[in-house]
Formats: structure tokens, sequence, C-alpha cells
């Protein structure tokens, strides 16, 4: 066992030498066959030592795709990759390609080098080149459909004139000529989803295609952070932001700000992962970790938790510290916990600043009067006020001399812009609330769209990420740090996560929690994360999951269950040991064992045990009484039926074949109460029927009792969030608790947490609600996969 243990360890540590992340190393040590051809790779390329992340990624390529009728020529490729004569992913497919026509023959080695691009530079000359003469041959088609333009086609188109340009900057300068010839997204740019989501025809296509296209090209599979920029490229532009009465404002740092801001960070990334307090984390949330965190730790970079805490009336210690937890669980390192609240009197001082250079006024509307005045575009009875006034009241507020409600801070921005988002966004209001972090110091807040934009610049963010809805607060981020002179970061927006058959929206899922319409913020039927993790989903299984989806600006796209539950079983059935459980026990009893015997078997806990290794068996008893599945036991039998049935012999799995040679009946002549059979210790009989089983441990004794919850979809449709009842929608079947269950004795020993298969029932693990007298088990899966048919 121990030999095992330092080989899995020696392993590991070779993968992570490679550079491979330790959750990608991990699962290839969980995977025999990789393993073995990954660490015959390394061997041949003389890594063993170690090499660089890019070459290490190349490697782990060539042991899961290299194609087997070519083996002979293995070892010369790995020259080309190690000498990074092959660099890219896309050299490789060629070389892939390339070697699988050639087989065992000869390598012609000029063929082969001109196949796979050996030597060939293609320069940023080039590439613009391309890219202006394709934008040229299709300015009609662009224009026209605008970003609705399918920008795969001009990258296809791109690569079958320079196969070896490299795709980030390929992916940079289409997205900069998009730009250039349409300029910043519009309303009606943005308004395409609704559109197509109101055309019912198209609908169910639509959704389909969107789940379709999810599946990443192998070099974003590799990295899917291709996107970025540098920050040393942050002088760019970022944005334009279209005023109703003057020029347009374009938005970038000075030479002399990014420098300055190059000097504090070492031109690292940085990055911030920041949930607002207000409630338990979902699974979307655990794709903006992966793109912040992940982001930050493919670049060498560093990556906040900061709290996004402005709201005292809605957040809690309670949420601050789960979420402190789930990141963690997730397998990610903040550089440093941070709190907006820690910025508190720096966001004061801006806002005086901001008032002075008359970007900022004192409003006394009610937030009826503004919401009513900003859908008309009218101006504030209060906008002009003279900026000393809004100084004196500004400071009236914070000292708590003007009654909630009474007032705001709002921005000047642009009341007659086609952009909702430059309405003079609310920058402060009033709330006599005591704060969970800053304490009972303030009566003031600052609004998200004040204070986020700033404490990403406070913080020297490189790189603010953020999902779609928020596109169109863009223009005001930029115009509030232009406004105050503050370093911008780099701003990108990816399509937020959504799974079929459940909400996401927080508001709903309190909803569902504070009506006890489920059993708490961690009910194993929600997609928030505590409740994923109590239902016995593995972090890594959510993090391949989220990973495998992309980081992309597709909209509306949603993404069905099973896909998630692919993943999921993709991992237990490598690491949940097999065990038996009947849930629906119906006893039989073998006339022709002696009653007074008990005879213990082998039992397989992994479907590869090999025989010398004891840690992969563990022993079940077999006795006279044994107990299988109600549904495996018909009174009538069928050919395409493999269950026990009067006169019929089935295999109990791990023991002997069984003859069923009567049937006991209660009085009302239907309910079957107990099954005689005979058992067959010879094994000469070899029925088509294999059933788990339970037995009485000992003579008279009942198996281990155990308490199954079975879980089902939490709603019927598959997006609930866009019925107008969407409560009506709840599966009154999401969950079954069956309390008479019997189980192997091997699992008495089961903690919270552990996660078994239990044969042909499904994966399963010990809820937190077990006790050693009470051993309570969720199903995680079951054990059918129609994803995985279907395909990745």
């Amino acid at each position: 066992m121990g030999g095992k243990n330092e080989s899995s360890s020696a392993t590991l540590e070779l993968f992570l030498k490679i550079g491979l992340d330790e959750r990608t190393a991990k699962n290839t040590v969980a995977n025999n066959k990789v393993t073995t051809n990954l660490s015959a790779v390394i061997h041949e390329a003389g890594v063993i030592e170690g090499c660089n992340r890019t070459v290490g990624n190349l490697l782990y390529t060539v042991a899961t795709k290299y194609p087997a009728n070519a083996l002979a020529h293995r070892p010369v490729l790995l020259e080309y990759v190690v000498s990074s004569k092959i660099k890219t992913p896309a050299q490789l497919e060629a070389a892939f390609s390339f070697l699988s026509n050639t087989a065992s023959e000869s390598l012609h080695v000029k063929e082969f080098e001109e196949a796979c691009g050996v030597g060939i530079e293609v320069s940023v000359e080039d590439i613009e080149k391309t890219v202006s003469e394709i934008f040229e041959l299709n300015k009609e088609s662009i224009l026209a459909m605008r970003y609705r333009t399918n920008v795969g086609d001009i990258f296809a188109n791109i690569r079958k004139r320079l196969p070896w340009a490299d795709p980030k900057i390929v992916k940079q300068l289409v997205d900069a000529k998009l730009y250039e010839l349409l300029g910043e997204r519009t309303a009606a740019d943005n308004e395409k989803p609704t559109k197509q989501k109101k055309e019912k025809p198209a609908k169910v296509e639509e959704k389909k295609v969107a789940v379709e296209t999810t599946v990443q090209p192998s070099e974003e599979e590799l990295n899917p952070f291709l996107n970025f920029p540098d920050p040393k490229e942050n002088f760019k532009v970022h944005t334009e932001i279209f005023f109703s009465d003057r020029p347009v404002l374009r938005c970038c740092n000075s030479k002399e700000m990014l420098d300055k801001h190059l000097m504090v960070t070492g031109g690292k990334v940085y990055s911030r992962f920041p949930p607002e307090p207000n409630g338990y984390l979902h699974i979307g949330h655990a794709k903006a970790m992966f793109v912040s965190f992940g982001l930050a730790r493919e670049r060498d970079g560093c990556c906040y938790l900061r709290f996004d805490d402005t709201n005292p009336e809605a957040e809690k210690k309670e949420y601050i510290d789960h979420i402190q937890e789930i990141v963690s669980w997730l397998g990610w390192k903040p550089f440093k916990i941070t709190y907006t609240s820690d910025y508190f009197q720096e966001l004061y001082e801006l806002a005086v600043e901001l008032i002075r250079r008359g970007h900022a006024y004192v409003d006394h509307q009610t937030a009826e009067e503004i919401k009513e005045y900003r859908e008309k575009k009218k101006n504030s009875p209060w906008r002009d006020r003279p900026i000393s006034e809004s100084l004196r009241l500004f400071d009236e507020m914070k000292r708590g001399m003007i009654e909630e409600g009474k007032a705001t801070l709002r921005m000047k921005q642009d009341m007659q812009s086609d952009n909702f988002n430059m309405y003079d966004l609310i920058a402060y209001r009033i709330k006599f609330t005591p704060h969970p972090h800053a304490g009972d110091k303030w009566c003031i807040y600052p609004s998200y769209d004040y204070a986020h934009c700033i404490v990403d610049s406070l913080e020297n963010i490189t790189h603010s990420l953020c999902t779609l809805e928020f596109e169109t607060r863009r223009a005001s981020y930029y115009w509030l740090l232009h406004s105050l002179d503050l370093y911008q970061p780099y701003v990108w927006e990816y399509s937020r996560l959504n799974v079929t058959n459940t909400v996401m929206s927080k508001r709903k899922l309190n909803f569902l929690v504070t009506n006890k319409h489920v059993d708490g913020w961690d009910d194993p039927r929600l997609m928030t994360l505590a409740g994923l993790r109590r239902r016995g989903v593995t972090s890594s299984a959510i993090n391949t999951f989220v990973r495998g989806i992309g980081i992309t600006r597709s909209d509306n796209s949603m993404i069905r269950m099973d896909r998630l539950e692919y993943h999921i079983r993709e991992e237990l059935n490598k690491t949940a040991a097999r065990a038996m459980i009947v849930l629906n026990p119906l006893k039989v009893v073998i006339t022709n064992f002696d009653s007074a015997s008990v005879m213990d078997l082998e039992a397989k806990k992994w479907p590869d045990a090999q025989t010398e290794d004891s840690s992969a068996f563990y022993k079940v008893p077999f006795s006279n009484v044994v107990y299988i599945e109600q549904s495996d036991f018909r009174m009538k039998d069928s050919k395409d039926y493999y269950g026990l049935a009067p006169g019929k012999s089935v295999l109990l799995r791990y023991a002997f074949p069984i003859k069923c040679t009567d049937v006991l009946l209660a009085d009302d002549n239907q309910t079957i109460v107990e099954i005689r059979a005979e058992y067959d210790p010879s094994k000469k009989t070899k029925p088509k029927g294999v059933l788990h089983w339970v037995c009485e441990p000992s003579p008279g004794v009942e198996p281990l009792k155990a308490e199954v919850r079975l879980f089902e979809k939490l709603f019927n449709s598959e997006n609930p969030a866009e019925l107008d009842d969407w409560l009506a929608d709840l599966n009154p079947n999401s969950k079954k608790v069956v309390t008479g269950a019997y189980a192997v004795p091997v699992l008495k020993s089961a903690a919270v947490g552990d996660r078994f298969q239990f044969e042909r029932l499904g994966y399963f693990a010990v809820d937190k609600d077990s006790t050693p007298d009470n051993l309570v088990f969720n199903r995680i899966v079951t054990l059918r996969d129609s994803y995985g048919k279907v395909g990745k």
C-alpha cells in the first residue's frame, strides 16, 4: 500500500515538473492509461527534470492524442517539441495528421517539416495585412450584420491563409479591426439576444446550437485565457463614451499613469473575484472564480477575494464565512482578502473630489421620482445646484443630519445618452444600518456603480472581468475613472453560466430558502456550491465542468444539467469505491444453506481490482437470509427481464446463483412477503441476470440500516426563470427519502463526505445528518449517462 502511494506521489511530482497545474496532474494520476502514456512521453522527451509550461502542455497533448499507428515516429516528434521547432497546438495537430497517414512507414523529414510549418515565422505585419484583406472582402456583410457577424468564419479564413499565425495575435487584431469598423456596440447590438428569444420557432434550435458550440478549439482547451492582453498593453483604448452634447470620450491610460501602475504591480496580472455577501454562491460563481483566479494562476499573477459589501441591509457574517470557505474548497488561494468597506474613507474623499469637479450633485428626489425622470430622460431639479451647496449637503449626509431616503449623491453623467447606465447613477445613499464589517462608523454607503470601478483602480486590477449583463455599465465605469484621473483597468465581459432545470438568481434562491421550498442554502437539489458539495459533488468535477464550457461572449447559452453530471460521473467512476445497498428490501430465504452459518465473501471496491491487492476488496457476509430489491422480482417472467421470478435463476453478485422455489404471499394474495430459494454452491448455473444484495450478518440479526435520499431535478422546465409563475414549475418529486434501506456492513464506518458507487443504483455520499446509529446517504448522480453518449 505504501509503495503504491509513494509511486503515485513521485508520478504527481513528475507531472508538476512539466508545468501541469495541480488539479490536472492529480486527475491524470487517477487515470492509469493517461499516466502510463504521459510518463513514457516525458522519459522519451528527456525532460524528467522538468520543462516550461508551453512544452509541458504539448507533451500532455501528445500523450492523449498521438496516433497509435505511428508510435515508431513519436521520439522524432518529441525532439521537435522540446526544441520548440513545433511550438503551437496547430502545428502539433498538423503533425498528428501527417504521422497518422505515414503510420509505420519511413518518415520524410522535409515533407514532415513543411506539413507542420517548422521554421515558419508569421510576423504581426503579415497577420495585420491578411486581417485587413479579409475584412475588405467581407466589409459589406460585416457592416450589415455588425456584431452578429460570425467571427468564427473570419478566423477560419485567416487560418487558411496563415495556418501558423499566433492565434492570440490573430484574435487581438480581429477584435481591433471589428471595433475600428463598427465602433462601440450600440443598444441595437445589445438587444439581439432578446429578439432571438422571442422567435419561438427558432428557440429550441437556438439553445441547441448554443450548447453544441461550447466545445472549445484545442488551443483554447489548453489555455482558455488567450483572449486577455498583457498588463503592459493597458495603454490601448478601453472604450469610447458617446455623449449627446459633446465629443466622444476615448478612455485610456496615459503612459505616465500606466508606468506608475506597472511599477506597483511589477507587470503582473492582478484580477479579483468580487462577490456580494448577500447569499450563498452558486455554480455560476464557480465559473467567475475560474475566470479571475484562473487567469491569475495562468499568468503567475495575483487575484484578490474582494467582498463587495456596500449594502449592509442584505449582508451577513454567515455569507462572508461561507464565501471564504467555498473559495478555498474549490482550490483557489486569494492573493489578499479585502472588502470594499476597507476603502470607505478613500471612496468618500473621491466623492467629495467628484463634486468639486462638477461631476456629482446631491439630489432630493425619491426613488420613484428618480425612476420616472430617468425613464423620461429628464434632469433632476437639483442637477445644477451650486457645487458648494452639494459639498455642504454631502457633509451633512455623512454626519447623519439628513433622514434616510431624503437625499442621495448622484453622478452628473448624460441624461440624454443612448445608454441607460449613463442616466446620473446614484453614488451614495443614506442608510442608518450598522455594517457587518465596518461597524457603525458610516451612515452613507456607496453604490456598486460608484465603488466597484474605483476599488478596481485602487487595487491596481489589470483585468476587471465580469458577466455580459454588466457590459452596458462599461461606459459609466470608465467615465468615473476618467473624471477622477484614476488608473483604468482592462474590462472584459463573458457569458454567464446558465444551467437547465434550476434558477441562478440570488433573489430567487433566497426566496426558495426563506420560504422553505428547500431545506436551506445547502439543499442538495440547489445549484448552490454548498448544495452541490453536500450532495457529494467534488470541487475538481465542478472546475473541470466550467473549464470545458470555456470563456466566451456568446450570451443566452443554456448548459444542460447532464453535461455537469457527465463530469461528476467521470471523476466518481475513478474515485468512488463500490459497495452494495438495497433500497426496498425483499426477503429471500435460502433453504439449502445452513441457517446457523455465515460465509465471508470478497467483493470488489474497484472493477479492475487485482487479486494481490487486498485493499481493493471488502468482506461481505453471506447467510441463508438475503435481501434483494423488490423491483428485482416478478411473479411473471419475460424474455427481456433479467431479475428473479418463480422457477428462474439469477446470480447474486460476488456470491452464488440462486433459484426461486417458492413465494410467500400476504393475506391479500398479492403482496409478496418472502421468497424461498436454493443456491448453487458449485456455481455451474450460468444465469444472465446479476443482482446486488445484502444479507443478515448473523442469524436473526437485521442488516445495517440506512436512510437514502434520492434527488431529481428541482424544476420540471429547462428554464423556469422565464416562466411567469416559476414556483408552479417546482418538481414535487425532486426529493424522495427511503428510510428502510439495508447496507453491507463495511459501510458502518463511512464518514460524512465519503463517496461510494452503490452497484446498479448510482453514486452516493454520506450526508451531514448521519449519526452512528442512522447512516444517511445522498444520491449524487445516477449511473446512466446520456451526455457522454452524445459527446462532450
